[in-house]
């Protein structure tokens, strides 16, 4: 496998130059809604790699080897000596749907020699942990990673498209083929509990209705100033939840908020909040987060097993919430990835509102929130 990283900017275009002289089977591109919303960026790059297939998203900030950045497209050009990819994509006009969304395509890249999946959704009308599910329910025991899109601390909007220019309401997914294909795949939080655990004990899918018998924002609201409380949903973000089925409490996940309705009091999260299981609220700290990173890393990297380490690539997707909560000091985690993943194994990636990843404990990919998730791509070894 060869690759070949590529930026935009304002000021000088997609560079290097020389890139077009690639011939990739492969290029994932991330950019904010304001870059990637003018389709021109997306007809440049099938300009420059007609024969490629070509998968992006909009973010909540790019993260290109140990920088994080908002005013540059940052891509990555994939060629494989063996392995094959297949594109697949579909529209989700209805969030409660996702399960049957993700069965679509889960279907249409199920194969004998299905490796991998990974995956791009819309950030805001996806049940993400249902959409998972539905691609788990297709392709068996194959690993599925990727993340949801993100538009900044605004969400108001995101893209998402493959082999199209990226748009709202989309879902788009690559399936990698053949044995020699190898992916490695790690997401950790460094987040710590604190406060009383609740019960849910009212919700709807996605959308948390009530903990222990009162309203959900209610919870929050005790939480935050009257500042924060006007700047919901965003300022939620500060706050996951750990969730997990009290008959299986090794099992944790964590949700972040997406949007909030301050009449009912009800809190919409990425992912299914199911009535009956326990919930505590999270904060962390900037030394514990980038503690976490360091861990995705090394899980990560350890499924790079019979490459060598430049011929691989690194795609990193974190949750906008840490970002939001370390500042100018999320610089911090992405350090702590490049330190394990090593100078000759590049990263580039994006801050996203719901991370994909198998689960630590169990192994059953699922939707994860406030985590950094690495997927780590190469070939074996001849």
């Amino acid at each position: 496998m060869n690759s070949v990283h590529l930026d935009w900017r304002r000021s000088d275009g997609w560079q290097p130059e020389t890139a077009n002289q690639f011939k990739p089977d492969l290029v994932l591109y991330f950019g904010s809604r304001e870059l990637l919303a003018d389709a021109a960026r997306y007809h440049e790059l099938r300009a420059m790699f007609p024969e490629a297939c070509l998968m992006g998203c909009t973010t909540g900030g790019q993260i290109h080897d140990s920088e994080i950045l908002d005013d540059e497209i940052n891509a990555v050009a994939l060629r494989f000596d063996a392995a094959t990819v297949k594109a697949a994509s579909v529209a989700v006009p209805d969030v409660n749907d996702s399960r049957l969304y993700g069965e679509m395509l889960g279907r249409a890249l199920s194969s004998d020699d299905l490796s991998a999946v990974f995956v791009l959704s819309d950030g805001l009308h996806v049940n993400g942990s249902e959409l998972v599910a539905g691609i788990n329910s297709q392709v068996g025991n194959v690993p599925v990673t990727g993340g949801l899109a993100g538009d900044g601390p605004r969400f108001i909007e995101t893209l998402v498209g493959v082999d199209a220019a990226p748009q709202s309401r989309n879902v788009a997914a690559i399936g990698f083929y053949g044995s020699s294909i190898r992916i490695g795949h790690g997401s950790a939080g460094g987040w710590d509990v604190f406060g009383p655990q609740r019960l849910i004990t009212k919700s709807k899918g996605n959308v948390l209705l009530g903990l222990d018998g009162k309203p959900a924002l209610t919870l929050y609201e005790r939480y935050l100033g009257e500042d924060e409380i006007k700047a919901l949903p965003g300022s939620a973000l500060l706050f996951p939840l750990q969730i997990h089925d009290p008959r299986r409490p090794e099992h944790q996940v964590v949700r972040t908020v997406l949007a909030v309705d301050h009449n009912d009091k009800s809190m919409t999260f990425a992912g299914d909040m199911p009535e009956g299981w326990v919930a505590k609220l999270m904060r962390g700290t900037f030394h514990r987060l980038a503690e976490g990173a360091a861990d995705a890393a090394q899980q990560a990297r350890d499924g790079l097993e019979n490459c060598r380490d430049d011929d691989g690539v690194a795609i990193l997707i974190s949750c906008i919430g840490r970002r939001l909560l370390m500042g100018q000091r999320a610089v911090d985690e992405v350090e702590a990835v490049n330190a394990v993943l090593g100078s000759r194994l590049r990263g580039v990636g994006f801050y996203s509102y719901g991370e994909i990843s198998p689960h630590a404990t169990s192994g059953i990919c699922e939707l994860h929130n406030q985590t950094m998730t690495i997927t780590t791509i190469g070939e074996a070894a001849a």
